[in-house]
């Protein structure tokens, strides 16, 4: 896979995040965990952008609301 291919999945993750953050308010009930999981969905997409940005020498779109 290619380094730019990886920086798209690492986009699509931060969007995921934050479609995640925006339903805590219409689901109070499981807001805590949706609020959980978007942070490990954000944290592992900016694990894939420092690891392309390390080991492939390129750097990745900024972070969204990071």
């Amino acid at each position: 896979m290619y380094p730019n291919a990886i920086l798209h999945e690492v986009q699509y993750l931060y969007n995921v995040s934050d479609r995640l953050d925006s339903l805590t308010e219409q689901h109070p009930l499981v807001s805590e965990a949706l609020i959980t999981i978007s942070e490990s969905v954000r944290n592992t997409a900016t694990l894939l952008e420092v690891l392309v940005a390390t080991k492939m020498g390129l750097s990745g779109p900024e972070p969204a609301n990071a």
